[in-house]
């Protein structure tokens, strides 16, 4: 329970990698705010965490409109008093070769995935420089550092996050706020589920250690950078990709 009594905010934390990290915090006695643009799903996700006896809240974000971040921000606030952990998890994907690629594809991926960062962290900081305490984890991805044909946005977006994360650690680290990242590799989730096995044979060949990440391997690598004794560290990258990228 190192994190009990803690405020800890998962955009996108409904499904997946964000709900996995959700649970991990739940498990370290946090309290939580499950923000994602289903409220339904976030809805749920609460209710689940609640009935294994955490505090937990849903509110519906889209992290790409910066009336709507405020507006969860200040409700945060008044009902939790303080949020200590952001994590910057939503995130979508529109592949597509760069030559096919339409102008609004790269906007809807780079608002979201990028500018959803920039808003929530803003925000956070906000509460964090009064509070003389905070962290913020971003999820990044592999391919922010090796590319990946046919994901030109989504890969210019997690690059922009690693930049992002080490530009905010400068700026706020005498204020004892840390910013890392974690960026995971391939991830075993309902999408690469769906994949052909052909597919997933030839994703494994370039996985040094043989197999997909889980997304308690990610969890795991977020609530390190969140544990209070882990404040020396700030402007970090945790890669979580199985020798993937080295």
């Amino acid at each position: 329970m190192e994190l009990k009594g803690q405020v800890v905010m998962v955009t996108g934390g409904a499904r997946g990698i964000g709900r996995a990290i959700a649970d991990k915090f739940a498990e370290k006695g946090a309290d939580l705010v499950i923000a994602d643009v289903s409220l339904q799903s976030a809805e749920e996700a609460a209710r689940e965490l609640s009935q294994k006896g955490a505090r937990a809240k849903a509110v519906n974000l889209d992290v790409s409109k910066a009336p709507e971040v405020t507006g969860v921000f200040d409700q945060v606030m008044k009902e939790f008093g303080r949020i200590d952990v952001l994590v910057n998890n939503a995130g979508i994907t529109r592949d597509g070769l760069l030559l096919r690629m339409k102008e609004e594809d790269w906007d809807l991926v780079l608002s979201i995935n990028l500018k959803g960062v920039f808003l929530c962290s803003k925000e956070a900081v906000k509460m964090m420089v009064k509070q003389r305490y905070g962290r913020i984890i971003n999820i990044a991805s592999v391919v922010a550092f090796m590319g990946n044909p046919g994901q030109a946005n989504y890969s210019a977006s997690k690059a922009g996050i690693i930049g992002l994360t080490k530009t905010t650690a400068r700026e706020y680290a005498n204020r004892g706020i840390t910013v890392n990242a974690v960026a995971p590799g391939f991830i075993s989730t309902a999408m690469t589920d769906a994949l052909s096995e052909n597919i997933k044979q030839e994703m494994l060949k370039s996985i040094p250690i043989g197999k997909f990440g889980s997304v308690a391997d990610v969890a795991n690598a977020v609530t390190f950078f969140a544990e209070p004794g882990n404040g020396y560290i700030t402007g970090q990258v945790i890669h979580v990709n199985g020798g993937m990228y080295m």
